[in-house]
């Protein structure tokens, strides 16, 4: 069989213009940071920010917990918000453990990054009241036929008639 005879699944993707919508989105928010002069900050990192600064310092797992996600996932951004310059990590009550903070740096910026999140959420408010069927909604919605039956079984059944996974 010929290389280019070969099928690639991943030529069909349902959700892949979401995500580069959500990525073309992110990117106009750090262009955003970019002319402000704010240099070093992702849109990925505002919400662990913001958290930090109305709750004060956290260990990475409480940090993890109130931004549902996952320790290893916050740890990975912890070490990259400490590399921008935007938190320092210290041992925690015990030694497993580590507090997270923001450095001066990180505290100079949260009045504008809490800005920039008032205006995002006013900005997807009028995006939403703009199109038939918003976003939230859909969430919502895709989250109550995943009550009813879950992705994993959804997948599953599928899986279950495939040759190839069997």
């Amino acid at each position: 069989m010929a290389e280019e005879d070969i099928a690639d699944p991943t030529e069909q993707s349902a959700w892949r213009p979401l995500r580069l919508l959500q990525a073309a989105m992110d990117d106009d928010i750090a262009r955003l940071y970019t002319e402000r002069g704010i240099d070093g900050l992702k849109p990925s990192y505002v919400m662990e920010l913001l958290r930090l600064h109305a709750r004060g310092p956290m260990t990475i797992t409480e940090l993890a917990a109130s931004v549902d996600r996952t320790h290893s996932a916050l740890s990975q951004k912890v070490a990259a918000m400490r590399k921008a310059g935007l938190v320092t990590t210290a041992t925690g009550d015990d030694a497993r453990s580590k507090k997270v903070t923001l450095t001066p740096k990180a505290a100079d910026t949260v009045d504008r990054l809490a800005a920039e999140w008032r205006a995002t959420e006013a900005a997807l408010a009028e995006l939403e009241d703009e199109i038939p069927y918003a976003l939230s909604k859909v969430v919502v919605d895709l989250e109550k036929a995943l009550q009813r039956k879950s992705f994993h079984d959804r997948i599953a059944e599928k899986l279950a008639g495939d040759d190839a996974w069997t």
